[in-house]
């Protein structure tokens, strides 16, 4: 399934002019879907209507998939049936996204919708609600499923959970989508915003680190900036990051040597399917560079978690094979090259027997 990165939207809290700009921008950087919460709306069935299909219809124009998110008050409000999803179909979204859930057989009936809307479904919560779902026979392929974000500090999910939630989805082949939060963006759907991450531990990170994190657990298919508006360079960097192999940030010692940076920067690295606990060992590219000189260099050290290390020409026929360190050593036949950036250290225990990863 191809991953996809997407925005957010709050009609209710936002100005016209200031999405439009905010959609160029991530068009722009390759975003191509869109969140758009309805559980603000406070005006009439009309009023809402011309709003939301004004500004969907701009970002239909640059292709993006538009998901409404949307509850039962808002139904209320519109006076809309959940038994005729026209209202939806006519403002031009692609889905609705459901906050509260039912009773499994009506999820499954909306899935048939005669207007090919698809059903997203709430993931942060970790029962049977989608098997439930499906039991009653969904049409599956237009069921997604979309966890929450939590703009309170210590108020999102932990790593445990969220990934026991995510499984349930994605062992059933559901696209999946889950939300990071910028440092730029100032507003959500709430009067309270500390960020608006699905996960607590990415709160308070870099973007692109967020982002890297959630494709790495191979659970997350679409990966949502929460609040807006995130800035360009935040876009930018988020639209850089591979989604289908890690590709970790690197900081180089300032005594590596051209073969040696040459080895971290311009090789595919692949990760021994022996594993062992004290490294990741890149060990094809030593036979690439087997004929190439590397005299010691940083090499009398306590070699830490997150360092990249090169054996040196003490290493016999280990010499120019690459390591990751995982635990703390000391090894004078290797030299450190360069450490995996801080925020990224969180990364590292993705790298599983015969991962593929990259440097940057």
């Amino acid at each position: 399934m191809k991953r996809r990165l997407g925005v957010s939207l709050y009609p209710d809290n936002s100005d016209f002019n200031e999405d439009k700009k905010y959609l160029d921008l991530a068009a722009k950087y390759g975003f191509s879907r869109i969140f758009m919460s309805m559980l603000e709306v406070s005006e009439g069935r009309d009023v809402v209507f011309r709003k939301f299909k004004t500004i969907i219809d701009y970002a239909k124009s640059l292709n993006f998939e538009v998901m409404l998110d949307i509850a039962p008050a808002i139904f209320e409000a519109l006076n809309i049936s959940y038994d005729d999803l026209s209202f939806f179909a006519e403002v031009g979204a692609d889905g609705i996204r459901l906050d509260l859930g039912f009773d499994g057989n009506k999820e499954a009936l909306l899935s048939f919708n005669p207007y090919g809307l698809i059903i997203e479904l709430n993931m942060s919560n970790d029962v049977a609600y989608l098997e439930n779902i499906l039991s009653h026979e969904a049409n599956k392929p237009f069921i997604y499923g979309c966890h929450n974000f939590y703009p309170q500090d210590g108020s999102a999910l932990p790593l445990d959970f969220f990934v026991s939630c995510s499984q349930r989805f994605k062992k059933h082949g559901i696209r999946t989508a889950a939300f990071v939060t910028s440092a730029a963006g100032k507003f959500g759907p709430w009067d309270i915003n500390d960020g608006l991450p699905t996960l607590e531990m990415h709160r308070y990170l870099p973007l692109e680190v967020q982002t890297k994190h959630l494709f790495a657990t191979g659970l997350i298919d679409d990966v949502i900036i929460g609040n807006a508006y995130a800035s360009e360079e935040e876009l930018k960097a988020m639209s850089a990051v591979n989604r289908y192999q890690l590709s970790l940030a690197v900081e180089l010692v300032p005594e590596v040597n051209d073969v040696e940076e040459e080895i971290v920067l311009k090789n595919q690295h692949i990760r021994r399917g022996d594993i062992t606990a004290r490294m990741v060992r890149s060990t094809h590219v030593r036979k690439i560079y087997h004929e190439e000189s590397n005299s010691p260099h940083d090499n009398q050290q306590t070699f830490q978690r997150g360092d990249i290390v090169i054996g040196n020409d003490q290493f016999g026929k280990y010499k120019n094979e690459l390591q990751i360190v995982l635990e703390e050593h000391l090894d004078e036949r290797k030299n450190k090259v360069g450490r995996v950036i801080a925020e990224e250290h969180i990364l590292l225990d993705y790298i599983k027997p015969w991962s593929k990863f990259l440097f940057q």
